[in-house]
């Protein structure tokens, strides 16, 4: 009897409270609580979960506290206790996405980490000679080439080395002047001292005027010692290094400061590497430089770098940049070819992420945050230097936060971030701007999944026209697409994969989905044929 009272307590509870809810559908919906009626006994029953609100199934911060439909007919998606979004600011902006979306995209995040940010600017460069130990033989008065001691260009020569003899009627004569001055001197040394200090004069003066003409010290000396006139004279190099030009013959006339000889010091040489115009800020004066050759692979030549050259080269957008290396064994040549790395950055951690990471608009620059399982936060940060795969971030990231760094799909393999974005934030339309957050995640099975959640681009539907299968194209009489402002027309397709033209044939309807992988190239990346044909489109010209 007692189980019996029981029984029927329970049936009249749960009529009680149908009849309620059946009431309260015509104004709200009361919250519905079921009587425990287990034996205490048996052990404590599962808590109902209390129903709290109705959210917008788009992620728009409206709420309903009773059942409703939003503008496109989509339902509201019920909160119950505990599954209240938490009182975030940013709440309203972000991206939900299901688990199966976030895998079909190839979504990956990375941990923004506090690292030395270092980086290599890289440029082509070339060999040059020490303009600074470059050495030109130019005599200083007019003769003849009477012999050659250096007669070949590229020989080596050492300081003082002989290079040519000359003769000069000019010099000859100022010899004998010399000479004349200097025993004239000697023979009045015991004379006045007006007359021996003046013939004196005389000899000094002519010694200058050898001396001037480049006579070397040790000929000085000779005539000054034999007192004759020596009818050629030997012209020496001044420097030891490599004849770079010669430009003496035997017996040639040759005229005050015409060149003669070139000798260069290749002990050390210049390194000139052009620098791009966005990589010059970073080089300064003094950092190390690391050279190599194509004529010495594996061999790495040490340098630093001692000027930055102040004009940029308008066809190249370059400016050059001087590096000195120490050349012992003359194995870097003028004119080689050379490839230069100047390793910069500081050795003091920063915050920093990949550079994917970064969606720069060229007016700020977004990266998207996790927030949790399939949720991203749109948030603006301010960068700062970047390194070969880094960006410093100086504002808007903590260490330690998850931000999306790989969100590639099945268009190609140059699909970057930017695409990834169309898809995790809803579709901006032609032009338009994205939406800030897109249906809700798959864990509500109960709402309606939106377009944004069930594609990566651009919808449509039509009748197949045309296949390419050589050239991968699909040309599509399709209907007005909406997202573009379209009207029905026929145009012509790329395909992201051939495998997409199977199974197709001309006149089939089809419904299919499109990117635009470039400015006016349209590639589909979905087509399926349709159940039942639809009414043929219009035709209008291509788009």
């Amino acid at each position: 009897m007692k189980n019996t009272n029981a029984i029927l307590l329970v049936i009249l509870l749960a009529a009680v409270g149908i009849g309620g809810y059946a009431l309260g559908s015509h104004g709200r919906a009361p919250a519905v609580v079921v009587a425990s009626t287990a034996d205490p006994a048996s052990g404590p029953a599962s808590a109902p979960r209390k129903l709290l609100y109705y959210r917008n199934p788009m992620g728009l911060p409206d709420t309903s506290p009773t059942p409703r439909k939003d503008p496109m007919g989509m339902d509201y998606i019920p909160v119950y206790e505990g599954e209240e979004p938490a009182s975030d600011p940013n709440s309203a902006n972000l991206v939900r996405i299901s688990t199966e979306k976030v895998q079909k995209l190839g979504v990956r995040t990375e941990a923004a980490t506090l690292r030395p940010l270092g980086r290599a600017v890289r440029a082509s460069g070339r060999v040059e000679p020490d303009e600074r130990r470059v050495s030109m033989i130019s005599p200083k008065f007019e003769g003849y080439v009477e012999r050659l001691h250096i007669n070949a260009t590229g020989q080596p020569v050492a300081k003082g080395q002989p290079l040519f003899e000359v003769y000069s009627p000019e010099l000859v004569s100022a010899q004998r002047e010399y000479a004349i001055a200097a025993q004239g001197a000697q023979a009045m040394k015991d004379a006045g001292s007006e007359s021996a200090a003046g013939m004196k004069q005389l000899a000094d003066s002519a010694l200058a005027r050898l001396r001037n003409w480049d006579l070397s010290p040790g000929d000085v000396a000779a005539l000054a010692k034999s007192g004759e006139a020596r009818r050629t004279v030997t012209l020496r190099s001044p420097v030891s290094g490599i004849v770079t030009e010669k430009k003496a013959f035997q017996g040639m006339r040759f005229t005050p400061g015409e060149a003669l000889y070139q000798v260069t010091d290749l002990s050390s040489v210049w390194v000139v590497a052009d620098v791009f115009e966005q990589d010059i800020g970073l080089v300064k004066t003094g950092a190390k430089a690391s050279v190599t050759l194509p004529a010495y692979p594996g061999q790495t030549f040490g340098g630093t770098i001692t000027y930055v050259y102040p004009t940029l080269k308008a066809e190249t957008r370059t400016v050059p940049v001087r590096i000195e290396l120490a050349n012992p064994r003359q194995l870097l040549k003028p004119a080689m070819f050379a490839q230069v790395e100047v390793q910069l950055g500081t050795s003091a951690p920063v915050l920093t992420v990949p550079d994917s990471a970064v969606i720069d608009s060229g007016k700020r620059q977004i990266v998207l945050v996790q927030r949790g399982e399939g949720r991203f936060e749109p948030r603006e940060i301010r960068t700062g230097a970047r390194g070969d795969n880094h960006v410093e971030v100086l504002e808007g990231l903590k260490a330690g936060e998850e931000v999306v760094v790989a969100a590639n799909f099945l268009i190609d393999a140059e699909s970057n971030l930017k695409a990834a974005i169309g898809g995790l934030g809803g579709h901006a339309g032609h032009g338009g701007a994205a939406p800030a957050a897109t249906a809700a995640s798959a864990e509500t099975s109960t709402a309606t999944p939106t377009p944004a959640e069930s594609s990566v681009g651009h919808q449509g539907t039509g009748r197949v026209e045309g296949i390419d299968a050589k050239t991968g194209t699909l040309t599509l009489n399709h209907e007005a697409i909406a997202s573009m402002k379209w009207p029905a027309m026929t145009m012509e397709f790329q395909v992201a994969n051939p495998s997409l033209l199977a199974g197709l044939n001309p006149g089939a309807a089809v419904t299919f989905e499109f990117v635009e992988r470039q400015p006016g190239e349209w590639v589909v990346t979905r087509v399926t044929p349709k159940p039942a044909a639809p009414a043929s489109p219009g035709s209008h010209s291509g788009h």
